[in-house]
């Protein structure tokens, strides 16, 4: 069975945006690189997914310039490429049929954000009988805005609200709800050690 790191959104579009300046760890595609050198060693496939929003106008608009990987990231040859425009990196896109060609049954998988596109990645994953182990220190996410909270809050307003969920916290229950259900969980620094490759 051949194993495949699936890398959801890690792109510009984020640090476009305000929110950035809140996230879990702004360092993330340190990690995401880590774990992208894994898989290469291992001969495993690495793809990578870019979600966008077409006609939005929006920072996910592909014509906004920010649907790209991070900077620090590096598409190799050959290494499949998905635009979404759902929240999981399935159902608008042939992930699954490039998962299928490669003989792939195992993923890995990291991104932004925690608990929306790559926990629904994960869970969807899951159903389709993947046997999936979930990165959690190469995923990041915002704070959380309580579903009362007036639309349109500036960064300094959702960090005040006193009801609104800590992207740490955003973190830890992602990994709760998703440990031994639909995903392992594992971290860079487990994975390099088990690999013998130095952090």
């Amino acid at each position: 069975m051949s194993r495949a790191l699936i890398v959801i959104d890690v792109q510009e579009s984020f640090r476009a945006r305000p929110l950035w300046a809140a996230t879990h760890d702004p360092q993330v595609a340190d990690r995401v690189n880590r774990l992208v050198r894994l898989a290469r060693a291992a001969g495993d496939l690495v793809v990578w997914v870019l979600h966008t929003e077409p006609g939005s106008g929006g920072v996910f608009d592909p014509t906004s310039g920010h649907v790209r990987l991070m900077a620090e990231l590096t598409r190799a040859d050959g290494e499949p490429l998905i635009h979404k425009t759902s929240h999981n990196a399935f159902t608008t896109t042939n992930l699954q049929q490039v998962l299928t060609r490669h003989g792939v049954g195992e993923l890995r998988v990291c991104g932004i954000r925690t608990e929306q596109c790559v926990e629904t990645t994960v869970r969807v994953a899951s159903d389709l009988g993947y046997d999936v182990t979930l990165v959690i220190d190469a995923t990041t996410t915002d704070p959380v805005a309580h579903r009362d909270a007036p639309a349109g809050l500036s960064v300094a307003e959702l960090l005040a609200d006193p009801r609104t969920l800590p992207a740490a916290e955003v973190v830890r229950r992602t990994e709760y709800a998703l440990a031994g259900r639909f995903a392992a969980i594992e971290t860079v620094d487990r994975l390099e050690a088990a690999a013998g490759l130095p952090a």
